[in-house]
C-alpha cells in the first residue's frame, strides 16, 4: 500500500493548510452569540432548573410529579415557517422567537396541560453574535410569557447549506397533565358554547401565501399602509399571540371533574395551518358539530388586504389562515360568560362564537362551509355562517 504525501507548503497541518473557520464556521462566533444570551435565558428558570447555560442537556427537577396521582406527559414541537423571510428582510430578530413559541406550547396547552420547559434549535449560515442573541431573547421573552423554562437549545452553522443572513428556528416543549384533567373530545357535549380569542395578526401560517400575494402586489415591506396604521413589515411581523398561561388560567378557574366532563372548560383548540374549521373539528367527537358564526366578529385589516390584493378565493383563505381567531375554547353553556369576562379581563379580546349540537342529517354536509375528519382525525365537524361583521 502506498501513502500520499502533500506538496511542499501544503500540509494540512501547515500555514496553508484547511481550517474549520475558512471552511465557514466560527465557533469563537458561536461561543459569543450564548454570552450575549445567557442573561435572557436565565431569567425564564425556575426552581426546578437544574444547572446553568452551556450543559450537553438541559436538566429539570420533575418532583412535583409524585403528587400527582397519573401524570401524563405533553409533547410538541414545530418551526416558524417562512415568516422568518420577513425578519430577515427587515433585519429585525427580536420578536420571532414568540412565533416560535406559541406555536409549540399552544398545542401543548389544548390538551389542558401546563408546558415545563423548552428546547430551541436555530440553523444558520453564519453566526452573528448579536442576530442569533437577539432571536434567543425573543425566545425567552416568550417563554416568560408562557410561564415555560427554556432549558437549553443549540445553534449550527451550515455555510454553504444556507446563505449568510439566512436562518430557521424550531423548538420542542414537554408538558404535564393529570390524567383526570385531560381536556379533548370526550369532554365536549351538545349544548357546549364556542368561545374565540382574537389572534394578534397573521400568527406564523399561511406565510407562503401572503408573502406571494404581496409580491404579485408589487408593495415593499417598508410601504406605510393606511388601513394598517403602519408600515406592511411591521404588521407581517407582529408577533404571535402566547395563549398558554391565558388557557391554564381558565381551566384552573373552571375545572374539569371525573370522566363525565362535567365541569365548564372542556377543550381548546389551536387555530394554526387548516384554518379555524379543521382544527376546531379535531377536537370534537363524532356526532357533534360546531355551528360557527362569522358575524360575530369582523375580520381584522391584514385579512381583508390580503384578500383583496390577490383576490384569494373565501374558501382558501379560511383554511389557511387564522382570519382573526388565535386560540377557541369549548366551554360548558351556563359558564360561557363568565368564561369570555375572565378572558378579556386577562387582556385575550374574546367572544362567544358558537355553540355544539348534534350533527343532524338536515345540516348541509358539502361545500367549505362544512369541515369534518380534518388532519387525520376522524372527529366532529364544523359549520361556518353566515358573512362577517
Amino acid at each position: 500500500m502506498t501513502s500520499a504525501t502533500p506538496a511542499a507548503g501544503n500540509s494540512p497541518q501547515g500555514p496553508a493548510g484547511i481550517t474549520y473557520a475558512s471552511a465557514g464556521v466560527d465557533v469563537e462566533a458561536g461561543d459569543r452569540a450564548v454570552e450575549l444570551m445567557k442573561g435572557a435565558v436565565k431569567a425564564t428558570h425556575n426552581s426546578s432548573v437544574i444547572g446553568g447555560v452551556g450543559g450537553f442537556a438541559g436538566l429539570y427537577d420533575v418532583s412535583r410529579l409524585l403528587t400527582f396521582k397519573r401524570p401524563l406527559l405533553a409533547t410538541s414541537t414545530d418551526g416558524v415557517g417562512t415568516k422568518v423571510a420577513i425578519a430577515q428582510a427587515m433585519d429585525i430578530h427580536d420578536t420571532i422567537g414568540f412565533d416560535l413559541v406559541g406555536m409549540v406550547v399552544d398545542d401543548i396547552v389544548v390538551v389542558g396541560a401546563e408546558p415545563l420547559f423548552m428546547t430551541d434549535y436555530i440553523a444558520c449560515g453564519k453566526v452573528v453574535p448579536e442576530r442569533i442573541a437577539d432571536i434567543v431573547r425573543g425566545i425567552a421573552a416568550a417563554c416568560s410569557v408562557a410561564g415555560t423554562a427554556l432549558v437549553g437549545g443549540e445553534t449550527a452553522e451550515h455555510p454553504g447549506l444556507l446563505g449568510e443572513h439566512e436562518y430557521d428556528v424550531a423548538g420542542a416543549a414537554t408538558g404535564v397533565v393529570e390524567a383526570s384533567d385531560l381536556l379533548g373530545p370526550d369532554r365536549v357535549r351538545a349544548g357546549d358554547v364556542v368561545i374565540g380569542m382574537a389572534s394578534s395578526g397573521l400568527h406564523s401560517n399561511g406565510y407562503s401565501l401572503v408573502r406571494r400575494v404581496i409580491n404579485h402586489a408589487g408593495w415593499a415591506l417598508d410601504r406605510q399602509v393606511s388601513e394598517l396604521g403602519r408600515t406592511l413589515g411591521e404588521e407581517l411581523l407582529e408577533p404571535t399571540r402566547v395563549y398558554a398561561a391565558d388557557c391554564l388560567d381558565l381551566a384552573r378557574a373552571f375545572p374539569v371533574s371525573g370522566s363525565a366532563g362535567g365541569a365548564a372548560v372542556h377543550g381548546f383548540s389551536h387555530v394554526t395551518g387548516g384554518g379555524l374549521a379543521a382544527n376546531l373539528a379535531r377536537v370534537l367527537p363524532q356526532g357533534l358539530v360546531a355551528t360557527v358564526d362569522r358575524a360575530t366578529w369582523e375580520l381584522p385589516a391584514i385579512f381583508k388586504l390580503v384578500s383583496e390584493l390577490g383576490n384569494v378565493p373565501l374558501a382558501d383563505l379560511e383554511r389557511t389562515l387564522n382570519l382573526g381567531v388565535g386560540m377557541v375554547a369549548i366551554v360548558s353553556a351556563d359558564a360561557a360568560d363568565a368564561a369570555v369576562a375572565r378572558l378579556n379581563d386577562r387582556g385575550v379580546p374574546s367572544w362567544i362564537m358558537g355553540t355544539v349540537t348534534a350533527d343532524s342529517d338536515s345540516i348541509l354536509k358539502t361545500g367549505p362551509d362544512y369541515v369534518q375528519g380534518a388532519k387525520g382525525v376522524d372527529g366532529g365537524a364544523v359549520r361556518l355562517v353566515n358573512a362577517y361583521a
